[in-house]
C-alpha cells in the first residue's frame, strides 16, 4: 500500500507535553491528520505512544479514523495469552492511563514501574535513544526494571516508545516483548490490504 507521513518536529511534541498541554499536542496531531487526509490517507496511525495522550482531543475532530497503538499492543496480549503486562515508556507515557486503561478493556492488568525507575528510563529515553546512543550500560538497566516487573508477576512487557526496541528485543528481555512499534506497523498493513 502507499504510506504517507507527516510530522512536526518532536521539539514541538516535546515542549507542549513538559507543559502537560495535551491539547496542544492534540492539535500537532490534527495538523498532520488534516495534511494526510488531504493527501489521500484512508485512516492513521501514530508510532509515537506517549502523545497518545491527547487521542481524547484528536479522535473527536480527527478527518480520518485512528488505530490506536495501546489497543494494537493488548490485542496482542490477548492473542499471545498474557495476563499481567508490564510497562515501559517514557515518563509522560507510564505514567498516564494510555495503556492500563486499554488493557483493562481487554481484561488484562498493567504494572508500571517504581516512580524513580520511570525517571530513570526517561532519561535513557530522551537524552541517550532519541539521539542514537546505545549504551550497554542502559541496556542493562531496562533489563533490571523488566526483571523487577517480571517479579511482581509480569509474564510480559510492552515496550511502550519508539525508541526501546533499540536496546531491548524478545532476545535480551527477562520477559515476552510486545513491541508497539512493530505490532501498530503490522496492523496498520493489515488494515492497508482489506480496504
Amino acid at each position: 500500500p502507499e504510506i504517507s507521513m507527516h510530522t512536526p518536529s518532536l521539539a514541538d511534541y516535546v515542549r507542549a507535553i513538559e507543559h502537560d498541554d495535551w491539547p496542544a499536542v492534540g492539535e500537532l496531531m490534527l495538523g498532520s491528520a488534516r495534511k494526510l487526509a488531504g493527501a489521500g490517507a484512508q485512516f492513521l496511525i501514530c508510532p509515537d505512544n506517549t502523545i497518545h495522550q491527547a487521542m481524547a482531543y484528536v479522535v473527536p475532530r480527527s478527518p480520518l479514523p485512528w488505530l490506536h497503538i495501546a489497543e494494537v499492543a493488548a490485542g496482542a496480549a490477548v492473542t499471545r495469552g498474557f495476563r499481567r503486562i508490564g510497562i515501559t515508556g517514557t515518563k509522560w507515557l507510564v505514567d498516564s492511563d494510555v495503556y492500563p486503561e486499554k488493557l483493562a478493556a481487554r481484561g488484562l492488568q498493567a504494572v508500571r514501574p517504581s516512580p524513580a525507575e520511570r525517571e530513570a528510563c526517561n532519561r535513557i529515553i530522551m537524552d541517550e535513544l532519541v539521539n542514537g546512543v546505545l549504551d550497554a550500560s542502559s541496556t542493562h538497566y531496562f533489563q533490571q526494571v523488566i526483571s523487577r516487573l517480571k517479579d511482581q508477576g509480569c509474564d510480559a512487557v510492552v515496550l511502550g516508545c519508539t525508541e526501546i526496541p533499540l536496546v531491548i528485543d524478545d532476545r535480551n528481555s527477562p520477559l515476552p516483548t510486545l513491541d508497539s512499534t512493530r505490532l501498530l506497523a503490522r496492523a496498520a498493513l493489515r488494515r492497508a490490504v482489506e480496504t
